[in-house]
């Protein structure tokens, strides 16, 4: 069974955790989906290990110990468990808020996103392409196994998004948008839209005319802010009615 197994590329059908507490979150949350699960020798009887095992049987999932294939597919020595899963594909809900990212490029920031949004009540995550790879270990990592409990749809354009979800209300967050953050009135009747462009160039000058464009404001002596950390300061802003 391990044989068939590699190193992750993008064109493959399944992707992989790397740990414990990831792959715990797979079989809580997407036990349909997995594969398999390869438990290393050095941490038999471990109490997380323990919890992976009797997951897999309560969902019937295969597991068995193989540190060879953990060492293939993990580029850490540090890493016990991995759980393989198929790739799979999902529909935002309409009547929910949701995120939207324009070519987002990082994996490291997709995942915090992902994670971030989820903290924040958010679950229906689109990403319009070319973006990162939402499958890529490295992405699963960052989102904190987060990845698991949201959904998300790759749009080829955000004119196919905005086709599919014509009652959401669109913010875009630009650098030379009309209204800073503070300015917005959070009282909302329909769901909302938050659209951030991707790490090097933001959202274009088409975005211009789409929805409310804001702005985060800060000091004059950086030139923007981390995307992860301004979707973290907008989702903070638009829910903190609905959090606290």
């Amino acid at each position: 069974m391990a044989n068939k197994y590699r190193t992750y590329k993008k064109d493959l059908d399944y992707s992989y955790t790397l740990g414990i507490f990831l792959t715990i979150e797979l079989l809580l949350h997407q036990p349909e989906r997995v594969q398999c699960v390869f438990i290393s020798s050095k941490t038999l009887n471990s109490e997380g290990v323990n919890k992976v095992i009797e997951l897999c049987q309560k969902q019937n999932i295969s597991y068995e110990t193989n540190d060879k294939i953990i060492s293939i597919l993990s580029p850490k020595e540090n890493c016990y468990v991995v759980g393989i899963f198929t790739k799979y594909t999902q529909n935002l809900e309409k009547s929910k808020s949701h995120v939207v990212l324009v070519n987002p490029s990082d994996s490291g920031n997709l995942g915090t996103i992902i994670r971030t949004s989820l903290g924040f009540g958010v679950s229906e995550i689109a990403i319009i392409k070319p973006g990162v790879d939402i499958f890529d270990p490295k992405t699963v990592r960052a989102s904190m196994g987060a990845l698991f409990n949201i959904h998300f749809t790759y749009f080829d354009t955000f004119f196919d998004y905005l086709e599919n979800y014509q009652n959401h209300e669109i913010f875009t967050f630009m650098l030379n948008a009309k209204f800073k953050l503070s300015e917005i009135n959070y009282q909302f009747t329909n769901p909302f839209s938050l659209v951030f462009g991707n790490e090097a160039k933001g959202l274009g000058k088409a975005f211009e005319s789409i929805g409310t464009s804001i702005i985060i404001p800060h000091q004059k002596t950086i030139d923007s802010l981390n995307l992860s950390i301004a979707a973290g300061i907008a989702l903070y802003e638009f829910t903190k009615q609905i959090v606290s």
